[in-house]
């Protein structure tokens, strides 16, 4: 273990998805749930993730074209990435399973879950993109510093186990594999207009998870989902020190991890 590059870094087990070895962290056992992670924070096995498996069979696949996925040529929009995500479960031997995603990620599940709404046994969406006017800047114009500043608020230097990335070239060439397959799928619009009106396709229980302050994305915004999903409910995580940022998980990984896994149960056939 002196040898992993960076905290919370993990090797990924692979698995073939139609042509592409799709890269993927696993751990513990019960009910299945698909995680789907935002644009950051990729190659890693997360405190957040640790405590959700006592409690779940927690999956963490990487998208096409981050963390240890590679980048197919044929990626070009967020149909791609559902259709390859309903591949996936079938290659993981899974017919249904519980969908939680984050930011970008959330967006991804939120896609996933209205066009195959019967794959999904629950859906949890934290702080997430997607819809009209939810981001407060430009995520393709932003130095480093500015993002780091905003996904942290402010306290980034207080995290720095989830700051390191390990070698800073290869970080750099990782980053800029990540955003360009962001690109791929979110440059213009940076929102999915038709998606509104389709997220009263989705049938499964649905809570939408916010954080206590979100300097990425207007919380406001995010929470509209609950509105367009029928019977979705709004949730904030909070922290009993620094307020939550973008990212929930980092300031209070065991609530967040909780909440989710307690959706799960309460959501799951006898």
């Amino acid at each position: 273990s002196e040898s992993l590059p960076w905290p919370f870094y993990t090797p990924p087990s692979k698995i073939d998805v139609r042509g592409l070895d799709t890269a993927y962290r696993r751990g513990g056992e019960g009910e299945p749930v698909l995680f789907l992670h935002g644009a950051g924070l990729t190659q890693r096995w997360l405190p957040f993730y640790e405590k959700a498996a006592e409690h779940v069979d927690f999956i963490v696949p990487e998208h096409p074209g981050f963390g240890d996925t590679d980048m197919p040529e044929w990626l070009d929009g967020f149909d791609d990435v559902v259709l390859h995500y309903a591949d996936l479960l079938d290659a993981l031997g899974l017919d249904r399973v519980h969908v939680v995603g984050h930011s970008f990620g959330g967006w991804i599940a939120a896609e996933f879950a209205v066009f195959f709404p019967e794959r999904i046994k629950s859906l949890q969406l934290i702080a997430p993109a997607g819809l009209k006017g939810a981001d407060l800047h430009d995520p393709y114009r932003q130095e480093g510093y500015e993002a780091l500043e905003r996904v942290y608020n402010g306290r980034a230097d207080e995290f720095p186990d989830y700051i390191e990335e390990g070698d800073p070239v290869e970080a750099l060439v990782q980053g800029y594999k990540e955003i360009t397959a962001r690109a791929r799928l979110a440059w213009q619009p940076r929102h999915d207009r038709k998606l509104p009106r389709r997220l009263g396709r989705v049938q499964a229980p649905t809570q939408v998870l916010l954080p206590q302050e979100d300097r990425v994305l207007d919380v406001d915004v995010s929470a509209k989902y609950a509105e367009y999903i029928p019977g979705a409910t709004v949730s904030v995580i909070e922290s009993d020190g620094v307020p939550t940022s973008h990212v929930p998980f980092v300031q209070a990984p065991d609530v967040l991890a909780t909440t989710v896994t307690h959706f799960v149960a309460a959501n799951s056939e006898a």
